[in-house]
């Protein structure tokens, strides 16, 4: 009877340990999803991110680089600790977790709550980044020592097919276009079938003239990328508790295994 007990406890403690390794996988590779994120966002968007001249969103790159290396490494410990059984390892891995955990639900509501009571200020502040995009593109767009930001505004309005901050009369009073010898309109950047010097018509049929401001489209991508974030947040809170509950199991096992 005796035996058959002490079968059943390390049956027990075998199921929970292959469970919360498999867990560890599935909490690592979302650690690793959420830093690669993190420097897709500063490498491949970093000339968009530039064009706002806000720190904001560059920050909120570093943040998630941060917190997918904490993860992977959390994710470390615990795969050590569960493959060695070594309780130490699974409470600083448990202690972590919670404390993964209240931060992201402390950052949840502090943001929330912020978010009401900016709100007029969060207008004001969107405000200025729309007029600063307008102002990059009016007075350093194909400007001496601007190169790289001629370059962004180019991708800019190519990738999401925009032309001008707003819209292509943007460009008028552009420093570009009264310097301009070749009598353009707008850059050929705008144009729907890129060709040299066909920023000349400014007619929908050869521009982005109807298709909306890249300001707009800048925000939306931006904002479907922070609700890609929040989901994945959610998740990998949920994936937390899971962690938290296989944890604490396995630690209540591997105590009652050293009698």
């Amino acid at each position: 009877m005796e035996a058959r007990r002490e079968k059943k406890k390390t049956c027990g403690t075998i199921c929970l340990k292959y469970l919360l390794f498999l867990f560890n996988i599935c909490f690592w590779l979302a650690g690793g999803a959420v830093l690669a994120v993190g420097v897709w966002t500063l490498v491949d968007k970093s000339d968009y991110i530039s064009l706002l001249n806000s720190s904001f969103y560059s920050a909120s790159a570093y943040i998630l680089i941060a917190a997918g290396a904490i993860v992977i490494v959390t994710g470390l410990i615990g795969c050590c600790g569960t493959l060695k059984e070594k309780r130490s390892l699974l409470i600083v891995y448990l202690v972590l977790l919670l404390c993964i955990f209240l931060l992201e639900i402390t950052a949840g509501v502090l943001a929330y709550i912020n978010y009401k009571e900016c709100f007029p200020f969060c207008h004001q502040l969107d405000r200025e980044l729309r007029q600063n995009l307008k102002l990059t593109m009016q007075q350093k767009y194909q400007q001496p020592g601007q190169e790289s930001i001629t370059q962004s505004v180019d991708k800019l309005q190519q990738e999401f097919k925009c032309c001008g901050s707003q819209n292509f009369s943007d460009w008028t009073d552009s420093e570009w276009l009264q310097n301009a010898q070749n009598r353009q309109l707008v850059p050929d950047s705008c144009c729907k079938t890129p060709s040299d010097l066909c920023g000349r018509r400014d007619h929908p049929s050869n521009i982005y003239r109807v298709e909306g401001g890249c300001i707009e489209k800048l925000e939306d991508f931006i904002q479907s990328q922070l609700y890609i974030l929040g989901a994945v947040g959610i998740g990998i809170a949920f994936l937390q508790l899971v962690g938290m509950m296989f944890t604490c199991c396995l630690c209540r096992n591997l105590k009652e295994d050293l009698y």
